[in-house]
């Protein structure tokens, strides 16, 4: 299976249409995603994701415990927050108004590739991000580590 790797600068249209970089149509489209891209709101960017990768995502909610009101109002958030997306002729998704605004979008974003989905992100918040990450990566390693997480590089 493919997978989103890597990451690019690019600029949304005034009508908030997004580029999306030619590998990743490959990737989506071996996904079988059809030309079909599901967009939400999560963790301050917008993610999206292949139509495959997505009903599988959507399934899985189906085993979620809904007394539990945390999870019921993840689920109200995720899932109200996204729209299907098809790429047009020139390998461009419309990001809609809601997921623009509450990422922040304007014209200066990052397409970042995280296995089997993308985000889209704000180019100043990416950047703030990643000097967040930098900053205290060595101390989240070693949590991660004490936890049993392991990552052979």
């Amino acid at each position: 299976m493919s997978k989103f790797r890597g990451h690019s600068y690019r600029s949304l249209d005034p009508k908030g249409r997004l580029m999306i970089p030619p590998e990743y149509r490959e990737a989506a489209a071996s996904m079988g995603s059809e030309g079909v891209l599901m967009l939400t709101n999560f963790d301050g960017c917008v993610v999206a994701y292949p139509l495959p990768e997505w009903e599988r995502i959507e399934e899985s909610f189906n085993r979620v415990n809904v007394l539990d009101k945390r999870l019921r109002n993840f689920q109200r958030f995720f899932l109200s927050g996204a729209v299907e997306a098809q790429f047009d002729k020139q390998g461009r998704v419309l990001i809609a108004p809601h997921l623009r605004s509450y990422a922040g979008l304007d014209k200066d974003v990052v397409v970042a590739g995280v296995g089997r989905k993308f985000e889209i992100w704000s180019q100043t918040t990416f950047e703030a991000k990643r000097r967040e990450m930098e900053e205290s990566f060595d101390g989240d390693m070693a949590e991660l580590a004490e936890k049993g997480f392991e990552l052979r590089l």
